[in-house]
């Protein structure tokens, strides 16, 4: 499999896991507080939005990469 089909492959599977689940999050740790040598760290989760389109887009251009990828 030459290296265009696998980035078509790629990125039909990114596209079709955007549209069924809209977006990912993931924890981001921050110091809240520092005295001395005493640090309170928070861990929060942030969220990021996958835009429609975008999912689609990507499916659009996997899906041509594959049909009008070189041999």
């Amino acid at each position: 499999m030459n290296p265009i089909k696998l980035i078509g492959v790629l990125l039909i599977a990114a596209g079709a896991l955007g549209l069924a689940y809209g977006g990912f999050s993931y924890p981001k740790e921050t110091t809240a507080l520092k005295l001395g040598p005493m640090e309170l760290k928070v861990q929060e989760t942030k969220t990021v939005n996958v835009p429609l389109i975008v999912s689609a887009g990507a499916i659009v251009v996997g899906a041509a990469m594959l049909l009008f990828g070189r041999k």
